[in-house]
This record gives C-alpha cells, sequence and structure tokens, in this order.
C-alpha cells in the first residue's frame, strides 16, 4: 500500500508542476492587445488628396480616429456633409474630434450640430477618453486662455505619470508655415508639457515630429489633403518633417508605449518612432 500511495503522489505531482520538487510553472501572460489610433488634420476638403488619405486609414479599420480640426472653407453643416462625411463615411462613428480654425467661427451651425447627431449627445470642446491604456485629452486651441478648460488640463494630468496623449487644432512647435501662432496655445502646453507624453495637432499641412521638450513630443498631422506648406529643414527642433506629399499618423497603443508612424497616402512609411510613458 505504501509504495502504491507514494507511486499516486509522484503521478498527482507531475501532473500539477511538471515534476516532484519543481516550483509550478506560471503560464506567460497573452500581450497586451494593441490599440490602433489614426490622426489626422485638415482633411475636410472635397478632392482627391483628402479621399486619398481617407481610404488610407479607412482600409487600415483603425479602432479610432483623433481628427485634428479644419473642415473647408467655413465648417458649415453643407461643408460637414459634403466635404467631411460624403470621404470619411463611416469613420466618422469612431472619431475624437476636435474644433479648428476654419470652423469656429460658425460652430453653432457647424460642427456642434453635426457631431450631436453623430454621438447622439452634446460633445464638449474638451473631454477625456481612454485608449489602449492611455488617457486622450481632447482640447480647443480656439480658447486656449479659458480658464475652466486650463483647470479642468491641470486636473486631468494630475496625480504623476504621463501615459497620456493631448491634441488640439494649433501646434505649439512649429516649423511650418503657421510657426509665427505658436504662443497662442502657450497656456495648454504649459498645462500638460511633461505630464503628457504625446500631443497631436494641424493646423499646418504637413507632418512634423519634433525632438522632445520637457519629457512631451510633438507630432503635426496635417497632411490630410487640403493642401501642402512648407517646412524649414534647417530647424533643428525637428526630428522628422515631409511637405511633399499628403498622409496621417498611425498610433498603436499598449500600456506603457506607442508606436507611431508618418503614412503617406499610398501607404507608404515615412517616419516610425516610439514614445514610451510611466504610468
Amino acid at each position: 500500500m505504501g509504495s502504491r500511495r507514494a507511486l499516486l503522489l509522484v503521478l498527482l505531482c507531475a501532473l500539477a508542476v511538471g515534476s516532484c520538487g519543481e516550483q509550478a510553472r506560471v503560464p506567460p501572460k497573452d500581450p497586451p492587445e494593441v490599440t490602433i489610433v489614426w490622426a489626422v488634420g485638415d482633411g475636410g476638403s472635397s478632392g482627391e488628396a483628402a479621399s486619398r488619405v481617407a481610404g488610407l486609414i479607412a482600409h487600415a479599420r483603425p479602432d479610432r480616429v483623433i481628427y485634428l480640426g479644419d473642415v473647408y472653407d467655413d465648417g458649415t453643416r453643407a461643408e460637414f456633409e459634403t466635404n467631411f462625411a460624403a470621404i470619411y463615411g463611416d469613420l466618422v462613428e469612431r472619431m475624437w474630434p476636435t474644433p479648428g480654425n476654419h470652423e469656429w467661427a460658425k460652430r453653432a451651425e457647424g460642427y456642434a450640430p453635426f457631431w450631436r447627431e453623430v454621438l447622439g449627445e452634446r460633445l464638449p470642446y474638451h473631454y477625456a477618453r481612454e485608449a489602449g491604456g492611455w488617457k486622450v485629452l481632447s482640447a480647443n486651441s480656439e480658447t486656449p486662455d479659458d480658464p475652466k478648460q486650463l483647470a479642468w488640463l491641470r486636473r486631468r494630468t494630475a496625480g504623476g505619470g504621463n501615459c497620456r496623449i493631448a491634441f488640439w487644432h494649433h501646434p505649439r512647435l512649429n516649423a511650418g508655415t503657421h510657426r509665427e501662432e505658436v504662443d497662442d496655445v502657450e497656456p495648454l502646453w504649459d498645462a500638460v508639457a511633461g505630464r503628457a507624453a504625446i500631443v497631436l495637432s494641424g493646423h499646418d499641412h504637413n507632418m512634423q515630429r519634433f525632438e522632445p521638450v520637457d519629457g512631451t513630443v510633438q507630432y503635426i498631422s496635417g497632411a490630410g489633403g487640403r493642401s501642402r506648406y512648407a517646412v524649414d529643414d534647417d530647424d533643428p527642433r525637428v526630428a522628422f518633417a515631409d511637405d511633399g506629399t499628403e498622409g496621417a499618423l498611425r498610433i498603436a497603443l499598449v500600456p506603457g508605449r506607442a508606436e507611431l508612424r508618418f503614412v503617406a497616402a499610398d501607404g507608404t512609411v515615412l517616419d516610425t518612432s516610439t514614445v514610451t510613458c510611466e504610468d
């Protein structure tokens, strides 16, 4: 009986942990699910170039699309329908937008009712979302001095860590045509610098990636198809720039890490970068 019991114990041990005297091996965890987000602005325009960029993003079937503003020329409801919804189609239901300067003046007849109808509820001009283990903060660069918005940003970035993506239309860092306007959004930048690992903007019609400043990397993805604005290639702050083609920014998110690619409308990868963060 004693030998049979001992044999049974050995068999049970082998089945449980692989062999007696060894610790049970914990199966490896599955890799975290990757969330794919695309970011683009200045593409709400009729024309072949804007349609190509929209088609690039639609073909990729992203989880979310960050739209960085501007529906041309005046952001009327008719332009939202013909210049924007007509080319982005079902993607508008997966979009997180921010207002651009072209639609701000007529926001009450264009931007606000369009997004209310798409979402089924009113869309605030600043709001928070989450994607891939990152907090995503949409701010309004048309009112950069708004004390309520700035207080909201500070609350949302309090508590340590920098696994945040902030986005608004006008960039704080810019080597392109609109570089003289960067000081306008300094209050927004000061509220998130070092607390958001990534800031996304449009407005300048090109693609730019900057060296980190205060722990934050500025990306400009404004080559959505409206036109092209030149970039000063000699600006030492610029890590990458392209002003010769239309395209968008692809962002693959997992907790603590973002893989970013600027992709031309024909699918060519123009630039790759990695941003890590601490939660």
